[in-house]
């Protein structure tokens, strides 16, 4: 099973779950492929969603590129573990490539992705199986540093980030989304909005119920 962020993304890969074929031979894909991947890079979004739909190669790559790591965060701080957040990374790309289409560019598309990952996530994970797996921390490079910390202290501060990361997942779903947008991708009320499909007055309202049960939760533990 693929590790955090080490899955391959290529063209092939994913026509062949999408059930489609690739448009073009292996040797027009191969001819030039340095300078169209550079003309590819300066392509707005909707133009490489354009390119994408086109069939033309390595139009879909640069979009997981670009947006794979947030989209795995994201998957990680619902499931607290790095083998199910790269599944279900994997899982919202493929939905994301078959939906091209249906992109409209009404939003951007950093937050369409993000509104088909927090779907993915809130349809596939239970808070059960996260309470289970919730385990060390997304960030390769630890604000802290281990060395520094005695062994009880280590313990102490990982014990309180499972604690939290277990209450989160207690949290009605609206509530966990929006907590999850807010504090961890720091998006703003109106970003998260566009996100969810709600109004700016529905995610304060989210955000400030969540902190009230996160408390209570965490009070519980």
């Amino acid at each position: 099973m693929a590790s955090s962020l080490e899955w391959t993304l290529s063209t092939s890969w994913w026509t062949q779950r999408a059930g489609v074929s690739a448009v073009a031979p292996p040797s027009e894909r191969m001819t030039d492929a340095d300078a169209d991947a550079a003309a590819l890079a300066e392509l707005t979004e909707t133009a490489l969603v354009d390119a994408c739909l086109a069939g033309r190669a390595g139009a879909f790559d640069l979009i997981v590129e670009r947006h794979r790591r947030r989209i795995y965060q994201l998957c990680y701080r619902f499931v607290g573990n790095h083998e199910d957040a790269s599944d279900l990374s994997q899982d919202v790309f493929l939905r994301v490539f078959r939906g091209l289409r249906s992109f409209r560019g009404r939003s951007s598309l950093a937050t369409w992705l993000y509104r088909i990952g927090v779907n993915v996530c809130l349809n596939r994970i239970s808070a059960s199986t996260t309470r289970d797996k919730a385990t060390a921390s997304v960030d390769d490079q630890p604000l802290t540093d281990d060395r520094c910390e005695s062994a009880s202290d280590l313990v102490l501060r990982k014990e309180r980030a499972a604690h939290v990361r277990a209450a989160i997942a207690r949290l009605p779903r609206k509530q966990r989304a929006t907590l999850i947008l807010r504090t961890y991708h720091e998006m703003t009320h109106q970003e998260i909005a566009d996100v969810l499909g709600t109004s700016v007055g529905a995610v304060k309202a989210n955000f400030f119920h969540a902190l009230g049960n996160l408390k209570k939760l965490l009070g519980e533990m």
